[in-house]
């Protein structure tokens, strides 16, 4: 197995059956995914010419995989679990072609950019008929009882990649299934708070009303956050400690505002990067330090992240603006 360091990003293994002749490239394979997730056994009828690439990026207490393989059936056994000793979820997300789950006696089919949270403290199977190209993100058990009100469900839980909080969750699970090392790139708080919050609110919608209350939070809690800017790593804990609420409470807010904490942050840090860039007294300053100001220590993802927001590049936003 093969493990790289990358500096100020965390750390990245991969595992690849280009490294092993054909005929052994499957039991590589479960290997592999016995390393990488835990103990599992796997069969495809595509096992005499069988590929695979598999990348983990641990990003605090979260791990994110990219799997790319051929047709596969995956399955859970009560062996496996007996030996296993952690019991972690996982959040799985396939990019391109339908599959399915089999969990509590249900069949679940899945279509490209659904989610679907399964417990590893059950039986499972999961079933790629034509291939994988996934991300499956693994959750440790007390974390995921920090978000959702019910742990232990016989069943595969489903966040429709059309409904609702699901499209939020699909298109950040999809955001990783391309660019897995993003994941090193995010504030592991901020990420935390920001994929148990898309979690809970697709998994367990609830009716939120905008109730004055929670506006007026909503505002309290834009304010506060404009304020701590310039701070990397700010987490909806610390802000809603400040605001003396419950972080659950707060998650609740910013849903009735139809927003999540991560996305108002990002939001807000980037309407306030846009600003200074803006402004004739700072043109000295370069990008990477007004990037820094408004809470992005890595300038590669503050570009990244601009970019996606306004269509163009910091630098010409900036020519743009001060060329008038």
């Amino acid at each position: 197995m093969n493990m790289g360091q990358f500096p100020d990003r965390g750390i990245a293994r991969s595992w690849s059956t280009e490294r092993v002749a054909a005929s052994q490239r499957l039991d590589y394979w479960v290997g592999a995914i016995c390393e990488a997730f835990l103990e599992m056994d796997c069969s495809s009828r595509q096992a005499p010419v069988f590929e695979g690439q598999l990348t983990s990026v641990d990003a605090g207490a979260l791990s994110f995989n990219q799997v790319e393989a051929s047709t596969q059936d995956v399955y859970r056994t009560r062996a496996g679990i007996a030996r296993s000793a952690q019991h972690p979820f996982y959040l799985i997300t396939q990019r391109e072609t339908p599959w399915h789950v089999r969990q509590g006696g249900h069949r679940v089919g899945l279509r490209p950019g659904d989610a679907v949270l399964v417990d590893s403290a059950q039986l499972y199977e999961l079933h790629f008929p034509e291939s994988v190209t996934v991300m499956s993100i693994q959750l440790p058990r007390a974390w995921v009882g920090q978000w959702l009100a019910r742990v232990d469900d016989p069943l595969p839980r489903v966040a429709g990649r059309d409904q609702g909080w699901g499209r939020a969750l699909s298109g950040l699970t999809l955001q990783f299934a391309h660019e897995p090392l993003l994941a090193a790139h995010y504030p592991a708080d901020l990420l935390s708070d920001q994929l148990g919050a898309m979690l809970a609110a697709a998994m367990e919608p609830q009716e939120v009303k905008a109730t004055p209350a929670a506006h007026d939070l909503l505002t309290r809690a834009r304010r506060l956050l404009q304020e701590r800017l310039d701070v990397p790593g700010l987490a909806a804990a610390g802000v809603a400690a400040e605001l003396g609420v419950s972080a659950r409470t707060l998650h609740r807010a910013l849903a009735a505002g139809a927003t999540s904490f991560a996305l108002e942050l990002r939001r807000l840090r980037l309407l306030r990067a846009a600003q200074l860039l803006a402004q004739p007294r700072l043109s000295g300053v370069t990008v990477a330090e007004l990037g820094r100001r408004c809470g992005f220590a890595d300038a590669s993802h503050f570009v990244r992240e601009f970019q996606r927001q306004f269509g163009t590049t910091p630098a010409r936003w900036r020519r743009q603006r001060l060329s008038h």
